[in-house]
């Protein structure tokens, strides 16, 4: 029983202190799949936004007095920056892969490894900016819902069992 202890104290020691962990040239080819899916996302954001601009310039051209529809322009303009920034680094993530790959095949591995976490930095900062859009976005959503909110709360459904409405007018009266 002793020796087996002492196997394995002598097996910890002959660790080296710091673990590390070798990159292969599957690592970074995985990512390839994900890094494609997520810039057809961006993409069809970029398409949805796109489709909204040009219907709210008709809009504009028709009735340039309504203060709405600048704003609207002006918040879809800053999210397509964003959306243009998401894809900036998506694409830097994609080609900072195929680097990786094409060094690890070369056998650079310590510049591949650096390669691949910028990489993925790149890749942390696309998602990062995509958080950002998604609240942007969300905001938006929830002021145009806002004018429909005393329509909502004036109807009846056979859903109210369900869904508990707030009553805002019985705040007013107390």
């Amino acid at each position: 029983m002793e020796r087996a202890f002492s196997f394995l104290f002598l097996n910890l020691q002959a660790r080296p202190a710091a673990i590390s962990m070798e990159l292969q040239l599957s690592t970074p080819a995985l990512l390839f799949s994900a890094i494609t899916l997520l810039m057809l996302a961006y993409t069809n954001r970029f398409l949805a936004i796109a489709t909204l601009i040009r219907g709210l310039h008709k809009n504009y051209l028709k009735a340039p007095d309504q203060e709405i529809i600048v704003e609207q322009i002006h918040n879809l303009r800053r999210r397509l920056t964003l959306i243009k920034n998401m894809q900036l680094f998506g694409v830097f993530s994609f080609l900072g892969c195929v680097v990786c790959m094409f060094l690890l095949f070369q056998g650079y591995t310590d510049i591949a490894n650096w390669v691949f976490m910028v990489s993925m930095g790149t890749l942390l900062i696309s998602l990062g900016i995509s958080l950002v859009e998604i609240q942007i976005s969300t905001k938006a959503l929830n002021l145009e819902l806002s004018d429909m909110e005393g329509v909502f709360q004036n109807r009846k459904s056979s859903l109210d069992l369900f869904f508990k409405k707030d009553d805002k007018t019985s705040d007013v009266n107390d």
